[in-house]
């Protein structure tokens, strides 16, 4: 069980890397601007002018500014609402940049990705600890009898809503633990996590994605599966901090820990 459990987590690191090193990947996003920050439609270093106008964003663009709609290059008046897919795919480009639209809150904004970033050229991979069964213990989940939204800081600064669907209880040496988290499409569940460690031999806090629970409430805490966030590779994501109650008291020295520096990809 052991063999077969660090060969699978070897699998998925492999991937975690290919997935955050990929040209549009988390290292790769240079910037985030709510347009609500720039009431004349002008982004820093990106062309057109970028209006919110109620449930989309109106882009209009010379085709002296360069930009391409769906691949063709663009001139004109585009009403964009917020690309729901990776941001590879998004709908507006600037050469090989990528121009992602999104919402939060009702705030619009538009993210701006380029395989250039110098924060993906100097990656040099994440600090991980190998796979220890001991941090694969098994848990159960209860709903909440509705939704539930806590405000929280994020790592911009800023206080937004987190959504919350419900408890895992788990057992970490005999200690019983619980966090407080939300239920994804396609029911994995996610939780945004600190522990003793934070800050302090890892990340200031962790992401976990266990799957989804089966009809009894029964899946799998695997903390060998500790996620950075993405704000841990750019500066410009907007990552919840942990909702109260999700500070565990115990050192995780498991999964992801933090950047590598001045090292290899392991």
């Amino acid at each position: 069980m052991t063999a077969d459990g660090s060969e699978a987590w070897q699998k998925w690191h492999e991937r975690r890397i290919e997935t955050v090193s990929a040209p549009y990947g988390p290292l790769a996003l240079v910037g985030t601007h709510w347009l609500e920050d720039f009431p004349d439609g002008r982004l820093p270093a990106i062309p057109g002018r970028w209006t919110a106008d109620g449930d989309v964003i109106v882009l209009a663009a010379g085709a002296e500014d360069g930009l391409t709609l769906d691949g063709e290059p663009f001139a004109g008046e585009a009403r964009l609402t917020a690309d729901a897919g990776p941001a590879g795919a998004a709908r507006v480009g600037f050469g090989e940049r990528r121009l992602v639209v999104l919402v939060r809150e009702g705030s619009w904004g538009v993210r701006d990705f380029d395989p250039d970033a110098q924060t993906r050229t100097a990656f040099k991979g994440v600090e991980v600890t190998p796979y220890d069964p001991r941090w694969s213990v098994p848990g159960r989940f209860t709903p909440y009898d509705g939704r539930r939204t806590v405000r929280v800081a994020n790592a911009d600064g800023r206080e937004r809503g987190l959504g919350l669907g419900g408890e895992l209880a788990f057992s970490l040496d005999g200690q019983e633990q619980t966090l407080r988290v939300a239920v994804e499409e396609g029911g994995t569940l996610w939780a945004v996590f600190a522990d003793s460690t934070s800050g302090d031999g890892s990340y200031r806090f962790r992401f976990l994605r266990p799957g989804a629970p089966d009809a009894e409430g029964r899946t799998t805490v695997d903390f060998n599966r500790s996620l950075l966030p993405p704000c841990a590779f750019a500066d410009h994501f907007v990552c919840p901090f942990p909702p109260p109650g999700n500070t565990l008291g115990v050192a995780i020295a498991a999964g992801e820990r933090d950047l590598l520096q001045g090292a290899v990809v392991p």
